[in-house]
């Protein structure tokens, strides 16, 4: 069992920057994600942020977040991060990582959760206006 720790998560102004931090077992993904739970949503309401591929080094973004958030991994595939620029109130939300399992496919099905085998807890990001 594979497991992830996030860590990074505050209380920022709009225009603020947080970077989230994934931790993880060195080369145990085909592919990291975040996705993010709004306030007052459920756990099948999660949205996907943002993903890498462990191999490839492929990046892929939702709309909303593109030119805002980089995500990015270190060379021994034990953190994966969420760098947030320019933050707004509509980022608040728990923010997840997620893992795909290591000899899976990485690609353009990144969004669908049901990829993801293993989740982290967790890590809460407020935006005020």
């Amino acid at each position: 069992q594979v497991q992830l720790m996030e860590s990074g998560g505050g209380s920022v102004q709009t225009g603020g920057s947080l970077r989230l931090s994934c931790a993880t077992t060195a080369n145990s993904y085909s592919g990291m994600a975040w996705f993010r739970q709004g306030p007052n949503k459920g756990h099948e309401e999660r949205e996907p942020v943002a993903a890498i591929c462990a191999g490839s080094g492929d990046t892929f973004y939702e709309d909303s977040v593109k030119g805002r958030f980089t995500i990015s991994q270190d060379a021994f595939k034990t953190m994966v991060y969420l760098r947030m620029n320019n933050l707004r109130p509509e980022d608040t939300g728990m923010y997840f990582c997620a893992a795909r399992p290591r000899f899976s496919t990485c690609g353009s099905r990144w969004a669908l959760p049901e990829l993801y085998r293993n989740w982290g807890q967790g890590t809460q990001v407020t935006v005020s206006s």
